[in-house]
Parts: C-alpha cells; sequence; structure tokens
C-alpha cells in the first residue's frame, strides 16, 4: 500500500478533522446570530393602515405621552393601541386646519369612525404566545418605555428597537440597577436617554434617588425562574 499512496497523505485525516472542527464551529457561531431574534425580528417595520401614525410628530414633536393613547400601560398585563375614538378627537373634520394636516392623511380615521369599525393597526412589538409580559407590572416598577421600544419619539415609523428574546429580558432582571428609571420618568423618554442612560450607573441620581435606592423599592427581586414568564 505504501507504493500506492504518498507519504504527505498521511495528513489527510488530520486536516480533514480540522477543517470539520472549523466548519462546525462557524455554523454554530453563525446560527448563534442570524438563527435568533437579533437577526429576524430587530428592525421589523410592518406597513400600517392609511398613512399611518407618525410617533416622530405625535410623541415628539407635539409632546404626547405615551399613555394618551396607550391608557392601560399602567393597569393592564396588555398595552392597548387607542381606540378610533381617540384619534378621531383630535383628527374630526375642522379640529386642526386643513393646512397642518391635509385631509387625505387622515381620512382613514375619519371613515373608520363613521363605520363605527376599528383601524387594524398591525402589532410591532409581539411577545409569544408562551410568554407573558405584564406592562403593569414593569411600568409600575420604573422600566421606561425608552428601555423595551427605543427612542420611539424619534420614529417617523415605530419598529422593533430591540430582539425581546428571553436571553435579554433575563440581562435586564439580574441587573435591574442598571435598567430601572424613577417611576415618574418611564415614559420621558428624551430624558431617559439623554439625563439617565447617557451616565454610568454611580453617577446617576434624580431628586436624590440613586438606582440602587430604586431597586430596593421593588416589592421582590426579578424573577429568574420559569413559571416568571412561562405560564
Amino acid at each position: 500500500m505504501a507504493g500506492l499512496f504518498p507519504k504527505w497523505m498521511n495528513g489527510l485525516p488530520t486536516l480533514g478533522a480540522i477543517a470539520g472542527l472549523g466548519a462546525t464551529v462557524s455554523v454554530a457561531a453563525g446560527g448563534w446570530y442570524w438563527l435568533t431574534p437579533d437577526f429576524f425580528e430587530v428592525g421589523y417595520m410592518p406597513t400600517q393602515p392609511g398613512s399611518g401614525f407618525n410617533h416622530q410628530i405625535h410623541a415628539g414633536t407635539l409632546g404626547i405621552d405615551c399613555r394618551y393613547c396607550h391608557t392601560n400601560v399602567e393597569e393592564s398585563k396588555a398595552s392597548n393601541v387607542p381606540s378610533v375614538a381617540t384619534c378621531y378627537g383630535c383628527h374630526s373634520e375642522g379640529k386642526i386646519p386643513d393646512t397642518t394636516v391635509k385631509p387625505e392623511k387622515v381620512q382613514f380615521i375619519r371613515t373608520a369612525y363613521a363605520d363605527k369599525t376599528s383601524i387594524q393597526w398591525r402589532n410591532v412589538h409581539v411577545v409569544p404566545d408562551y410568554a407573558n409580559f405584564p406592562h403593569n407590572v414593569h411600568v409600575s416598577a420604573g422600566v421606561s418605555c425608552f428601555s423595551c421600544h427605543g427612542q420611539v419619539r424619534g420614529m417617523p415609523v415605530v419598529y422593533q428597537d430591540k430582539s425581546l428574546a428571553m436571553g435579554w429580558c433575563l440581562d435586564c432582571h439580574r441587573n435591574p440597577e442598571e435598567n430601572l428609571v424613577p417611576p415618574e420618568k418611564v415614559t420621558d423618554l428624551i430624558w431617559a436617554e439623554q439625563e439617565w442612560f447617557s451616565k454610568p450607573v454611580d453617577e446617576r441620581s434624580y431628586n436624590g434617588r440613586t438606582p440602587a435606592m430604586l431597586v430596593e423599592t421593588l416589592k421582590s427581586n426579578p424573577p429568574q425562574h420559569c413559571a416568571a414568564c412561562h405560564y
């Protein structure tokens, strides 16, 4: 047999094993990112009905508080979308000059109100059916809208800014001191971004309250067991 194969071929099994190991590691590393919410869900931006809803104008320029439209976030597990009546309250005929808002941009609201039908807004941040995220609990604890939804006040069209993956949630539960804001500042996204999260944890303070003090106000430590979210 020695005459059939040259000596250098003796190293082929070793080279093959190294190449196989490298390919396995590469596939695993690629899958770790490309098969996770960080790749598939971050940036998700569905097309909304009619002319959509410009958060940059409503929440940013006009300064409308999140809770004006999402009225249930402090009381309910789910964050509601506004009813047609809420939208129509501002965009009924003659309420805002046509030179400010073109009628055709808000006609879908007026039509829905006249027909007594709801607007089929498309969900952007969707939690799987097997996971539960109670908005009221997190808002009361001091989790800023900014932490999960990003700087919505600067988004003409809302998109998913965070992965909302299980590991991402657990990182927050393991380090509440880094992620809590004073409860009364939960919906102040500009303040949260520029005055709070822009500073190191040990330099944050608001009206004498530090992150460590905010953690102490929690009724219990953020849970890390399965039954906390999967029930």
